[in-house]
C-alpha cells in the first residue's frame, strides 16, 4: 500500500482537493439560500444543474482531452471551475447561479476523466484493486472534510467561496508538476441504450432510483437539517456523518454481495431504506439525536444501492461491453440525480422539510416493488458470475473511465475500447484538382454512435430452446 501511495499520491491529492471543494460548495449554497429564505425548488435546481453539467462534461471532456492533451485540459477546466465558484460571490441572480453550477459540474467531469485515465495508465494489473480502493477513499474523505470545514468556519460569507476556489487551484498543482508520460488519447465508448435496457433493466431501474435519492440528499439535506433548527456547525457534522456512512458501508456490503443473490440484496436494501426513512418522513420535527441516528442509517442504505446495481449489471454483461455499460449507468444516474432534487424541492416547498425523506421513502418503496429477483433469467450470466464486488466511488465523483480501474475488467479490452492513436492532421496545400482522398480526422464519435458496426462485439446468443421473450434480457422487462 505504501508503494501505491507513493506512486499515485499526486493524483490522490488532486482528487482529495477537488472533492473538498465540491462537497463544501454544495452544502454552502444550500445553507446560503436557506438563510436568505429561498425555497427548496431553487436549491434543487442548483443540484440538478450540477448533474446536467456532469453529464455534458462526459462528451465535451473527451473532445477537449483529444484536442489539447490531458494536462492542458485539466488546467483549463480547473481555471474555469475556480472562476465559476467565485462568480457565485459576485452575482446574486439565481438563474445565473444555476448556469454557474452547471459549468462547475461540466469542468469537474473533465477533471475526473483526466485523473482516472492517468490512474488507469500507470496502474499495473495486480495493483488495480488497491489503486481503485485508495481512489474511493480519497473521494469520500474529500466529501466528508468539505462538510467539516463548516464546523470550523460556520459563517456563510464569501470566505467559504474563496476557500472552495483555493481547493480547485491547489488540485491543479500536482497535475501540472507531474513528470509522468501523458496517457494515450481517448475516444468515447458507445452507449447502446436499447441494448442495456433489454439486457439489464432492473439494474438501470436501481441506478435511476439511486440517482434520484442521492441527488436529493446532496442538494436538499443541508436545507432539511437547517429547517430542523440545526446550527451551521451541526449541519456540517450531520452531512459529514451521513457521507461517511457511504464509505463505511462499502466493505460489509462487498462481503454480502459476494455471498448472496444481488437482486434480493437490492430489494432488501430498498425495503430497509423505506423503514429507516419513514420516521423522518412522517415527523415534521425530530430531536437532533434521532435525526443523527436515523440519518446515518438511511445513508448507509441509500449509498448501497448504486454499487449493488453496478455489480449486478456486470454479472450479466460481457467484458468488452463494460466500459459502455459504465457510461450508460452514469448517464442513467445523472438523469435520476437531475430529476430528484427538483421533485423533492417542489414537495418541500409545498408541504414542509420532512418531504425530503418522504420522497426518499416513496422512491425506495417503488424500487422495492419493481425489483423482482424471480424475473432474472440468467441467460447471459457471465462465466464464473457473480463477479467479485468492487466498492464504487461516490457517483458524484467519477466518470465513465472509472471502469478502467475495476480489476474485474480485462486491461487490454479497456485499452482497445477507450484509447486510440490520434494522428496529426497535415496542412494540405490549396488543391489544384478535385481531391480524391480525405485527410484522417481527429474528431471523435459522439457517445451512442458506433464508427464501425462490423467491429462491434458480438452479443452472446441465447439457447434456442428458451422462450422468445427471453432472447434479450437478463431479467424480464418491468
Amino acid at each position: 500500500m505504501r508503494q501505491i501511495w507513493k506512486s499515485f499520491r499526486a493524483l490522490y491529492f488532486a482528487s482529495l482537493m477537488m472533492l473538498i471543494g465540491s462537497g463544501l460548495l454544495s452544502t454552502y449554497l444550500a445553507l446560503r439560500l436557506a438563510a436568505d429564505q429561498v425555497d427548496g425548488l431553487w436549491i434543487g435546481a442548483l443540484m440538478a444543474a450540477n448533474y446536467i453539467g456532469l453529464a455534458l462534461g462526459g462528451k465535451i471532456g473527451h473532445r477537449l482531452i483529444g484536442r489539447i492533451g490531458h494536462i492542458r485540459a485539466y488546467a483549463t477546466c480547473a481555471g474555469i471551475v475556480g472562476a465559476a465558484v467565485l462568480g457565485h460571490g459576485l452575482i446574486d441572480y439565481l438563474p445565473a447561479w444555476i448556469f454557474l453550477r452547471m459549468i462547475v459540474g461540466l469542468g469537474m467531469m473533465c477533471q475526473y476523466m483526466v485523473i482516472e485515465s492517468w490512474l488507469n495508465e500507470q496502474a499495473s494489473p495486480n495493483q488495480r484493486g488497491m489503486v481503485f480502493s485508495a481512489y474511493m477513499i480519497a473521494s469520500y474523505l474529500g466529501l466528508v472534510l468539505g462538510q467539516l470545514i463548516l464546523v470550523i468556519h460556520p459563517q456563510l460569507g464569501p470566505e467559504l467561496l474563496m476557500l472552495v476556489a483555493m481547493c480547485f487551484t491547489l488540485c491543479l498543482v500536482p497535475v501540472a508538476m507531474t513528470r509522468s508520460i501523458h496517457p494515450a488519447p481517448m475516444r468515447p465508448a458507445p452507449l447502446e441504450p436499447l441494448f442495456f435496457m433489454r439486457r439489464v433493466p432492473q439494474s438501470l431501474t436501481t441506478v435511476l432510483s439511486s440517482g434520484m435519492i442521492i441527488g436529493s440528499f446532496y442538494g436538499l439535506a443541508p436545507l432539511y437539517a437547517a429547517q430542523q433548527g440545526m446550527s451551521t456547525e451541526n449541519v456540517g457534522i450531520f452531512m459529514g456523518c451521513c457521507i461517511s456512512a457511504g464509505l463505511l458501508v462499502q466493505w460489509p456490503l462487498g462481503w454480502l454481495s459476494d455471498r448472496y443473490d444481488r437482486a434480493w440484496l437490492i430489494r432488501g436494501v430498498a425495503g430497509l431504506l423505506v423503514v429507516a426513512s419513514l420516521p423522518l418522513a412522517i415527523l415534521p420535527d425530530v430531536p437532533i439525536e434521532v435525526l443523527f441516528v436515523m440519518g446515518f442509517l438511511a445513508s448507509l442504505l441509500q449509498f448501497s444501492l448504486y454499487p449493488l446495481a453496478v455489480a449486478f449489471s456486470n454479472d450479466h454483461v460481457e467484458g468488452e461491453r463494460r466500459v459502455s455499460l459504465t457510461a450508460m449507468l452514469l448517464m442513467t444516474y445523472g438523469v435520476g440525480a437531475s430529476i430528484g432534487p427538483l421533485a423533492s424541492g417542489v414537495l418541500m416547498k409545498m408541504f414542509g422539510s420532512n418531504m425530503l425523506y418522504a420522497f426518499v421513502c416513496f422512491t425506495a418503496l417503488i424500487l422495492t416493488l419493481r425489483i423482482r429477483p424471480k424475473a432474472v433469467t440468467n441467460l447471459h450470466q457471465v462465466e464464473d458470475a457473480p463477479l467479485q464486488h468492487v466498492a464504487m466511488p461516490d457517483s458524484m465523483s467519477s466518470s465513465p473511465l472509472v471502469v478502467a480501474l475495476d480489476p474485474r475488467v480485462n486491461e487490454q479490452v479497456v485499452q482497445d475500447q477507450m484509447q486510440t492513436a490520434v494522428e496529426p492532421v497535415p496542412e494540405a496545400p490549396a488543391p489544384t484538382t478535385a481531391p480524391t482522398e480525405q485527410a484522417p480526422s481527429t474528431e471523435y464519435s459522439a457517445p451512442g454512435t458506433c464508427e464501425d458496426a462490423s467491429t462491434e462485439p458480438q452479443v452472446a446468443r441465447p439457447n434456442p430452446t428458451h422462450d422468445a421473450s427471453h432472447d434479450v434480457g437478463v431479467d424480464r422487462p418491468l
